[in-house]
């Protein structure tokens, strides 16, 4: 079999592992609030994330194409399929690493920055594509205090809004109306996250020569949205742990206020084609949420190991995916 086809096997395979890991690995920013909140239970939690994650997935494709022709140039892109094949392990290392420890890091950030490091590893920084890579960048980063922001001013509304209604009986409302925001926040996840494989995959496909266009074949769609589908329902529960309840102590208005939030930022974002951090939108919301409730009810050395994970995973990832592109050349 050619050796170029083998890769190409390896890269789809590893891009649909990526995708489930990230279902595991991101179903918490789903399901955490409606789980702590005792909205909805684990069990029904987890098969409705997966239902919305997978109908998500097969709704757009406008982030996949970004990262398929964002980050680099898939026609002219050096030894194309081992710089995506690099950029994979890479990627992968650094969530199971991560959802090992329960730290809610970015698999966006850890893609995008592997597929950087291993192209800049091959041909050099000026294999970037700098407009789309910087734009990316811009979102990923940006995304986060838009969310924060958001989160403040929702959970000011509700509160305003509500102030004077029956304590128990909005928290018996909002946990009905969590369901919804919970479906919706699965649903977004899908169209943004299950993309990136999409992408991946498809710009192996032009790397080695199988495509002449960035249009995402429908077997790619289909095959991404049920790997994480089926990722979403094995569920992480040591994110949901620490994303459910150590950032702050929540009630059923407060997961709503959250989840509304981070899946308005969220679909927002597919809707203009550009990746964002799932993990990164939802921990940040839910830190506006319980600053607007109360500033130092926000257990705020658990959101600084969050940021600190935020910043270390881009360079991190791109690190490793060059040193893991060097050794993959010594025997390719």
């Amino acid at each position: 079999m050619d050796t170029t086809l083998i890769l190409i096997i390896a890269i789809v395979f590893l891009a649909l592992a990526f995708d489930f890991i990230n279902g595991f690995h991101d179903t918490a920013n789903a399901i955490a609030t409606s789980v702590s909140t005792r909205a909805l239970s684990p069990r029904v939690a987890i098969v409705m994330a997966a239902t919305m994650n997978f109908i998500g997935a097969i709704t757009f494709t406008g982030v996949a194409k970004t990262i398929t022709n964002g980050i680099v140039d898939p026609f002219a892109i050096e030894n194309g399929s081992i710089v995506v094949l690099a950029a994979l392990i890479s990627a992968i290392a650094w969530n199971l690493i991560t959802w090992w420890y329960g730290i809610p890091s970015s698999s966006s950030h850890a893609l995008i920055g592997s597929i950087a490091g291993a192209a800049i590893a091959a041909a050099g920084f000026n294999s970037l594509n700098y407009t789309g890579f910087i734009k990316i960048l811009e979102s990923l980063i940006v995304s986060p205090f838009i969310a924060l922001a958001l989160g403040f001013v929702m959970m000011s509304l509700f509160a305003m809004v509500f102030k004077n209604f029956n304590l128990t009986r909005t928290n018996r409302g909002f946990r009905t109306f969590q369901i919804f925001t919970a479906a919706l926040q699965s649903y977004s996840h899908g169209t943004n996250d299950a993309q990136k494989a999409m992408g991946i995959i498809t710009l192996a496909l032009i790397a080695g020569g199988f495509q002449t266009s960035t249009d995402i074949p429908t077997w790619v769609r289909v095959s991404a949205a049920l790997a994480m589908g089926i990722g979403t329902s094995v569920g992480g529960w040591k994110i949901i742990k620490t994303v459910g309840g150590k950032i702050m102590k929540l009630q059923p208005v407060n997961g709503a206020a959250a989840d509304l939030s981070s899946s308005l930022i969220i679909f927002g974002a597919t809707l203009i084609h550009l990746p964002v951090s799932t993990t990164h939108v939802v921990s940040s919301s839910i830190m506006g949420v319980g600053a607007a409730k109360r500033v130092k009810g926000v257990k705020w050395g658990v959101a600084r190991r969050i940021v600190i994970t935020w910043v270390i995973t881009l360079p991190i990832s791109a690190l490793l995916a060059g040193v893991i592109y060097k050794i993959l050349t010594l025997f390719m």
